[in-house]
C-alpha cells in the first residue's frame, strides 16, 4: 500500500479529503469541509448580531455603524474628521460616506476647523440629541435579545469568555480595539 496523506504518520495534520459534491454543498449553504466549530459559531453569531442590530437601527433611520460615529460625537463633542476616523477604527472612505449620510439626515454638521482650515470638524447637531435615547434603547433591546435565556451568572461568564477570546485574537496592537482589556 502506498503512503498517502490519509494513511501516513502525519495524517493527524493532513487536511480531510474533499468528497464529490462537497464544494457544491458548501456553496448552497451547507457546512464546508473545515474544522473549527468555535470559529464557525462565532462567525455565524457575529453575522446574526449585526443583522439584528441593523433591524433595530433601521427603525431609527440609521445604517449599522452610524450609531458608533454618533456615540463618539455625543461623547467627545466636536472632533476633527481625522480623529473620528481613528476613534471608530474604520476606513476613511467609509467614515466619509457615513458622515455624508448623517449630514443629509441632519444628525451631524461638518465645518472647517478654525485652528487649521485644511482640517474638518465634525459635531452632532442639537437635533440629534433625541436620537441618543433611541440608540440607547435599540442597543438595550439588542442586548436583551442577544442574551435572552441566560442567567445573570451566565451573562457574566459569557462576557468574561468573550474578553478572553478578544485578548487571544489581539496579536497585533493595530488590530485591537482601543477599549480592549
Amino acid at each position: 500500500m502506498s503512503s498517502t496523506p490519509a494513511n501516513s504518520a502525519n495524517s493527524a495534520n493532513a487536511l480531510p479529503a474533499r468528497t464529490a459534491g462537497s464544494a457544491d454543498h458548501a456553496a448552497c449553504g451547507g457546512p464546508a469541509d473545515l474544522t473549527g466549530p468555535v470559529s464557525l459559531a462565532l462567525s455565524r453569531v457575529a453575522r446574526l448580531h449585526r443583522t439584528a442590530a441593523g433591524r433595530h437601527l433601521r427603525a431609527l433611520g440609521l445604517y449599522p455603524g452610524q450609531e458608533f460615529v454618533m456615540m463618539q460625537l455625543w461623547d467627545k463633542g466636536p472632533v476633527r474628521q481625522s480623529e473620528l476616523i481613528k476613534a471608530v477604527e474604520l476606513d476613511p472612505s467609509t467614515v466619509t460616506k457615513t458622515l455624508q449620510r448623517l449630514e443629509q439626515a441632519g444628525h451631524v454638521r461638518r465645518s472647517p476647523d478654525p485652528c487649521d482650515r485644511r482640517a474638518v470638524l465634525v459635531e452632532a447637531t442639537e437635533e440629534s440629541s433625541g436620537l441618543w435615547y433611541d440608540v440607547a434603547g435599540a442597543w438595550g433591546a439588542l442586548e436583551e435579545q442577544t442574551l435572552s435565556g441566560l442567567s445573570a451568572r451566565d451573562r457574566d461568564e459569557f462576557t468574561r469568555l468573550l474578553a478572553l477570546v478578544e485578548r487571544n485574537l489581539c496579536t497585533e496592537p493595530e488590530a485591537c480595539p482601543k477599549s480592549s482589556e
